[in-house]
């Protein structure tokens, strides 16, 4: 097989060739390795390889629904034995996993083959990658842009062929933001669909949740297939879904079904017209599918969930500092961490038990509203992002307004300090603000791609659903795949080349 031909299957099409015994899984590897060595130096997407241990583990891998494919890993929460796992920080540069995790552990089982792992932002938190420890990582569909994040070193090797498809997680937009930027499909599952740990019950009180990113629907379905679980010291549960969500993709009818579509920024912040015009254009498909689609949306105070959203990153990551004081032997500083992880941290010390519960049960009635709104409608579109990816850089806020900002947070009261921080946020929640609303709920949600800008930017819409209908969703992103309105990444189309 000739790269080319590498760049163009997916991991359902390199799982059978293996399977067939027409590649052997170490000539995967080699290609997989090919093509990291002439897109990673301009991309900066991979932050660790391992290429020389996956091929020697290619040699015994024939089993599983995926042998022999190269995958990679997110730098946080996606531990592989005896490999590094720094979650982008400086404070974690020399760590390395002490065991595998459970999500990894169920796709060795399967046969994939950890090549290494991707950039991410400091502790997952950005909807940008471009931590202080790596760099920026770089949209492969113009290096000028991000990618996004946190999960954004996953998808632009994704988008560029590296490998079909990668680890990713989702707390707030992490998976379907660098979906929409970069071309790919990005599903969020239902709370509890994955598997989490071990020694962690929860991820950010179950806002996160594990999964991959792919090129194809078919493949997103088969990871979930894969990853389902109902793991006992889990602290969610959904029920398994009873079929084979592989078979949802290649079904002719979806329906009909009653759709409800929103353009409207759930903040109040503008949208592009591209991203509105990308919802439109998928709703009167869905119209002509034969499906009741109408405009409508959730009863849900986006701004006051936000806050509720930012109340509970503080508190997480209070803990997280706490935890590496105890981890690394010695008690963090300002310098120590970048500006957002510390600006939250700090304030999460004045998080009272009542105030983080109070955010929890805010979380709760949401998920109330979502339900009676799904009671009704059985899908809901939005656009993914209010527009195409950001440029590198544009989100950074300068040194000196980012000293300016600690000093205050450091001084200023709770009330003022959740102001700040809503402040902070609030130049790249402009651009996302779409899909917290899953995280905070629980339900799952989709990113597809169906708009390029002028530029050649893409642009996806988000699909959600009510929880454990990931059926729902697959469906409906399989019949969208065969029609018109797809528009993937295009791994041949990467232009190394450019300058920025």
């Amino acid at each position: 097989m000739d790269l080319n031909t590498y760049l163009r299957l997916d991991a359902t099409d390199l799982a059978e060739l293996v399977r067939k015994m027409e590649m052997k899984p170490e000539e995967l590897i080699n290609l997989s390795r090919r093509r990291f060595t002439e897109v990673n130096p301009a991309l900066n997407a991979v932050t660790h390889h391992r290429y020389e241990k996956a091929a020697h583990e290619a040699g015994s891998s024939r089993d599983g629904l995926l042998a022999g494919v190269p995958f990679l890993l997110k730098n946080i929460s996606q531990s592989l034995k005896g490999e590094p796992i720094t979650s982008g920080s400086f404070l974690l540069k020399q760590w390395k996993a002490r065991q595998d995790s459970h999500f990894v552990s169920r796709l060795k089982s399967e046969g994939l083959i950890m090549c290494g792992h991707t950039n991410t932002p400091e502790f997952g938190l950005k909807n940008i990658t471009e931590p202080r420890l790596y760099g920026a990582a770089r949209n492969p569909a113009d290096l000028r842009y991000s990618p996004g994040g946190s999960s954004g070193g996953a998808a632009a090797a994704v988008a560029a062929g590296i490998v079909p498809a990668a680890g990713a997680s989702d707390g707030g937009g992490s998976i379907r933001i660098p979906a929409s930027f970069t071309g790919l499909t990005g599903l969020k599952p239902t709370r509890g669909r994955t598997p989490v740990g071990p020694g962690i019950g929860r991820q950010w009180q179950g806002a996160a949740i594990d999964f991959v990113l792919t090129r194809t629907v078919r493949d997103c379905a088969l990871f979930l297939d894969i990853l389902e679980t109902v793991q006992q010291d889990a602290a969610f549960q959904v029920p398994r879904y009873g079929g084979r969500y592989t078979d949802c993709v290649n079904e002719e009818k979806n329906g009909p079904l009653r759709i409800g579509f929103s353009v409207n920024s759930p903040v109040g912040t503008p949208v592009h017209p591209d991203a509105e015009a990308a919802v439109v254009r998928t709703a009167r498909w869905l119209e002509q599918m034969g499906h009741q689609v109408e405009e409508a949306e959730p009863d849900i105070d986006g701004i006051e969930l936000m806050k509720q959203y930012y109340l509970m990153n503080c508190g997480e990551m209070a803990a997280a500092v706490k935890s590496l004081g105890q981890l690394t032997g010695r008690n963090p500083g300002r310098n120590d961490m970048e500006m957002e992880s510390w600006v939250l941290a700090k304030a999460g010390e004045r998080v009272s038990a009542a105030d983080y519960s109070l955010s929890l049960s805010a979380w709760d009635r949401a998920a109330a509203d979502a339900a009676e709104f799904h009671s009704v409608y059985d899908m809901y579109l939005t656009p993914a992002t209010a527009s195409t990816a950001p440029g590198i850089g544009e989100l950074t806020m300068e040194k000196k307004k980012q000293e300016a900002l600690i000093d205050n947070v450091e001084s200023a009261s709770f009330e003022r300090q959740q102001e700040l921080i809503y402040e902070m946020f609030l130049p790249s929640l402009t651009y996302t603000p779409f899909t917290q609303l899953a995280n905070l709920t629980g339900q799952p949600a989709i990113s597809l791609p169906v708009s390029v800008n002028k530029s050649g930017l893409p642009l996806g819409i988000q699909l959600l659903a009510a929880k454990g209908r990931e059926d729902l969703l697959l469906k409906t992103a399989g019949l969208i795949e065969k029609s018109p309105l797809w528009k993937p990444a295009d791994p041949h189309a990467v232009n190394t080349e450019q300058s920025f």
